[in-house]
Parts: structure tokens; sequence; C-alpha cells
């Protein structure tokens, strides 16, 4: 007699299992609640939680509630409202366009916890409870009524049929943090929905409904991500070929020490998505560090046929039919927003500045946007050689702009030998004002027309020298230099076909390669730009970025930051002495300029102060 060695799971031993994909911690069974509660049309939407979700996890909406029939399939595996066949009996995955679609949730939740559902229809005249325990069922029975209609879902002693993976569970209050974040994505992707989570006695988040526009949902944002954001934060607001991406973006200077606060949305469903942040660290990489982060909500709206949401259990993963559009799409968009930005700089840097200069030197709320251990003094001296450089991209301390040659009579007529500039009067024309003094042969102060402007020059100069080399270059394109011995590079066969197919967009940027072999390509041309240059390193560092990304990053990125350190090498540095002509040519071209108000590692050019909080210091107001 011959004994099988494959055996059939019984179901409730399948649903543990498939539970542990589902339902990782408390966070994810909150997830799959609320998003439950969304589909059913909810307007407003509770969620209690006691002992980090381990204890008792109960969420309460106002949908459209369950019959008693639904009720009972609600809790069978692979069972749900939202998947419907064609007309000719095909079920199609490729057109979902609700939150949750598998079936697994409340299963997988009843098969580890103790589950209880009460719901109730508007015609109906009880409401119906069922029970799950470890898997077992009981039910549904007649209950008392919840309200006009909807769901109260009651979860309690999480993973008690599943010992071992509460080891692997976090401290009360980590649990506690992610189950917030979770309702605060929830949130910013629902604006038109009331959210209350409470822990215990605690109102950890309240957020009110509000209305279904750009204006609602930048306050939605505001609740979540503070009133600073609204005040620092770029409309976005772009289409390409049935693409939409809105929201709304930081200014440079509003920046963080961390990706944490990217949030990004593909048809109303929050997604952490390695192409779309990619696509916000290129946006802004021309304007940031590399330890520091942009802020941003986006939201992408396209056609559900081009868009898979059926990658991981937890729907927290999508892939996109056409990635290269999607990514061009957040890209173009992004850095138009902070192109019409202009000379721009966040409101967190005066708060900050304001704060200091307040008796006892004490900051306000917030922390400051950018690093603080950075020195204007500069580790290159401060000589200056602006012979050194072609004729375009000599510094504007050669001479003054055009703006101050023209209008003299608005500056007076003349400065000073001495640098120190005569008494104009501000104009409203000229945003940054008028030079009044430079302090320490570091900063410039301006009078505006409502208060002052303090400039770091070497900073500002920097951010301009930077500009005009990127203009310079893509008028007359990259210059190259042929290397007399071709540099060999062994790749992987894919690695080597994937260099080859984008060898076009290499040439652009300066990069000559060609196929050598079976898995090699020989480098033939190198950018200028980049002088000597470890190529083995260079061509398979965008080898696996065509891997991970599909897109030549490290090339760009390595452009940019040799722009960015001859831009530092070629800008006024601290110490050096400016006269009037030369400290209002600066804000002249400072105004004229896009991201002038920060430099090109994403530090402030300028703070303002405005005349009224100045007074505020000195009790006038």
């Amino acid at each position: 007699m011959t004994i099988s060695l494959i055996h059939r799971l019984p179901a409730q031993t399948v649903n543990r299992i498939a539970a542990g994909e589902v339902i990782e911690r408390p966070a994810s069974a909150v997830k799959e609640l609320v998003e439950n509660a969304l589909d059913a049309g909810a307007t407003s939407i509770e969620i209690r939680i006691e002992g980090g979700g381990r204890e008792a996890i109960i969420v309460t909406d106002n949908g459209k509630g369950m019959d008693k029939e639904d009720l009972v399939l609600a809790v069978e595996r692979h069972a749900t409202s939202k998947l419907r066949p064609s007309d000719d009996g095909e079920w199609d995955l490729l057109n979902i366009d609700t939150m949750g679609f598998r079936g697994e949730a409340l299963p997988s939740i009843g098969s580890v916890a103790r589950l209880s559902i009460t719901t109730q229809t508007i015609d109906s005249p009880n409401a119906w409870e069922l029970s799950v325990e470890g898997g077992v069922m009981s039910g549904p029975k007649p209950a008392p009524r919840l309200g006009v209609s909807g769901t109260r879902v009651a979860v309690r002693d999480l993973f008690y049929a599943t010992p071992a993976r509460l080891k692997f569970l976090k401290t009360e209050r980590s649990e506690t943090m992610a189950i917030t974040d979770i309702i605060k994505r929830l949130a910013m992707a629902r604006p038109d929905v009331a959210f209350h989570l409470q822990h215990g006695e605690r109102a950890n988040f309240r957020a009110s409904a509000e209305a279904l526009s750009d204006e609602g949902r930048l306050a939605r944002l505001s609740g979540v991500l503070g009133k600073d954001f609204s005040a620092n934060a770029l409309a976005i607001d772009a289409e390409r070929e049935g693409i939409r991406l809105s929201g709304f973006a930081g200014l440079p200077t509003y920046s963080r020490g961390a990706s944490t606060h990217q949030y990004l949305f593909v048809n109303d469903r929050p997604v952490r998505d390695r192409l779309l942040h990619g696509a916000l660290r290129g946006a802004y990489q021309d304007f940031l560090a590399r330890q520091r982060h942009p802020v941003a909500a986006l939201y992408l709206d396209l056609p559900t046929e081009l868009v898979d949401v059926n990658v991981h259990p937890a729907k927290t993963e999508v892939r996109f039919r056409d990635p290269a559009l999607v990514r061009g799409l957040i890209v173009g968009a992004l850095r138009h927003a902070l192109a019409g930005a202009g000379h721009r700089a966040s409101t967190t840097v005066s708060d900050y500045a304001l704060g200091k200069i307040q008796a006892g030197g004490n900051s306000p709320q917030g922390a400051m946007p950018f690093q603080q251990n950075y020195s204007p003094k500069s580790p290159f001296g401060s000589g200056y050689n602006p012979q050194a450089y072609e004729p375009s991209l000599r510094p504007l301390v050669d001479g003054v702009s055009a703006k101050v040659e023209e209008g003299a009579e608005i500056y007076g007529q003349g400065y000073p030998q001495n640098g120190n500039p005569l008494s104009p009067q501000p104009d409203q024309n000229y945003p940054l004002g008028v030079a009044r003094a430079q302090l320490h042969e570091t900063y410039v102060v301006a009078q505006t027309a409502d208060g002052i402007v303090i400039v770091d020059q070497h900073a500002a100069h920097e951010r301009l020298v930077y500009e005009r080399m990127k203009t310079a270059m893509e008028g007359k394109g990259v210059e190259r230099q042929v290397l007399l011995i071709p540099d060999i590079v062994d790749l992987g066969e894919d690695e080597a076909a994937r260099l080859l197919e984008r060898s076009d967009e290499l040439a652009e940027m300066g990069l000559i390669i060609e196929s050598f072999g079976s898995g090699a390509v020989a480098v033939r041309e190198t950018p200028s730009l980049l002088g000597e240059m470890n190529i083995q390193g260079l061509i398979r560092d965008l080898a696996d970025d065509l891997t991970e990304h599909k897109q030549t990053l490290s090339l760009r990125e390595r452009f940019e930051d040799v722009c960015g350190t001859m831009a530092c090498h070629g800008s006024v540095r601290a110490g050096r002495r400016l006269n009037g002509h030369e400290m209002n040519a600066l804000l002249r071209q400072m105004e004229d300029t896009p991201h002038s108000g920060q430099c090109n590692h994403g530090r402030p050019t300028y703070v303002e102060l405005k005349l009224a909080d100045i007074e505020r210091l000195f009790g006038r107001r």
C-alpha cells in the first residue's frame, strides 16, 4: 500500500496561512476594514483601538451595510461584492476601481482573532450580527439597529489563534503609530470622508469631511501635515495621454531628513511604489542635497486598464502599463511647478529666524527646514577670478545687470566708490527690494516695501551660476572627449542589453558605448565635463539603475553634481566685499532666475522678515 506524501490542508489552516500575508500586524487589519468601509460608500468612519490594536479594533461606518445573506458570504474566503463578470463570463482583474477585491480580509481576520460584525441596510427593520472565532462561525442573528445604515466590525484578541505571530509585534506605541499612519494616508486619499481614530480614551486623529476640490484637498493635507505645508506647497496639475497628476509639493527649502513625508496615491489608493518615489527624487535632485527629501502629496488618476493593482495581497504596490510615461509626467509636472515658484523660499525660514530673535532665543514649533550645521565660509578661500570662465558663464560681478543699468533713476544717480548705496525707495516691481548694506562681507541686507531681506551672497550666486551653466549646456549640447583606448566593461548579458537599448539617450548625455561581444560594452567617448572618472563604476551604476528604475539616473546625478561643484567654485565667495551696484545686480538676477530661493543643496538663499513681524518684536503691535 502506497502512503501519499501530499496532503490537502484543511480550510481553517489555509485561512491562517493566508492571514499571514494579508494581516501582518494590527495596522493591516485596520487598513482592510477601513477600505471596506470606503467601498461601502461611507462618509464617516470611526476607528477605536485598544492595546495598539492587539486587544481590540472597532471600525464603525455609515455605509450602505449588508443584509443577512451578504453577511454570511462576507466571511467566506474569496467572496466579494467588488468584482463582476463581463457579459461573456470573464472576470477582469485589470479594471478594478474599488479599494478591495480579493475577498480575503474578513475570513483572514476571523481565522486568527475573535471577529464580530453587526450590519444593517437602510430598508431593513433590524440589524444582523455574526461572529467568527478562530475560523469558526456562529450566527447570523438579529441585533439592535446601529442607526440609519452601516456596519460595525469588532476585532478582539488579534492573533490569539496564532500566538507565534504575537512575538513579532512591536511595542504598543509602535503599533499605534503604524495604525495612525494608515488612517492619515487614507484620510489624505479621501478628503470627502470624515475620520476619527481613538486609542483608549485619547483621540489620536480627527478630520472633518472636506469638499471634493483642490481647496478641500489642501485643507485635509494641512490638517494631516500641518499648516506650514499649505503655506509652502506648490499646486501640481498636469495631464498627458489620459493620465492626470494633481496634488501639492513642498518648496525645496521646506524639506525633511527622511522620505516618510512623501504620500503617493493612484486612483485614490495609497501606494508605496519605487517608480513613483524615484520620479519624485529625480524631479528634486537638482535642488536638494542627497540627505534631504521633499514633502509631497501627489495624486495620479488614470484608466484602470493602465494600472495593475493585483500585485501583492496588501495592495500597496502597483504596476503601470507605461512606466516611462508616468515617470515623465511626474518629473515634468514637478519641475514646471518648481520653475514657476521663481525665487520663492519657504516661510518656515523666516519663522525660525523670528523665533531665534525673540527673547530667550527659542525657535517656534517645527524643525529648521534645512541643515543647521552649514557655514557660509568657503573652504576655497575668498579669491575670485571671473576670467577663468567663458564670457557666457562669467558671474554678474563683472558688471551690473540690464535692469540696473536701464533703471538708474530708481536707485538715484549712482553709488559712492566705497560701496555704500544711496537711499532709493523700494519698488513693488522688485520683490527682493533695494540693497542697503553688506554685513560681515557675507550677507546682503535689502529693504523691501513691507520688510527686509537678508541674502547669503555665496549661496544665492551659486544658484545663479549653476542655472547659467545648465542653460549653456542645453544650448551647445554636451561636449565629449574621445578615449585613446576604449574602456571595456564586462557585464551580464541582460545588463549589457539594457544599456545598449538606451545607447541613443546615453549619447545625448555625452556617453558613447557599443557592443563588445557577449555581455560586454566598449566605452569610446565620455562627457568632457566629468573629466577623469571611474568608467567601470559609472557603467555598472547605470546598469543597476536601469534594472531598478528603468532610467539612467546615475549619469544625470553625476552630471548635475559636477555642475554644482563648478558653480560653487565660480560663485561670489563669503568674505568678498560687494559695492551697491553688485548687491542690487545680485538681487535683480535672483528675481529673474528660477529656483534662486535655494542653493544647489536645498538651503535657503535668503530670509525675508515682514515689517509687521519686526514691529511685534519691539512691542509696537
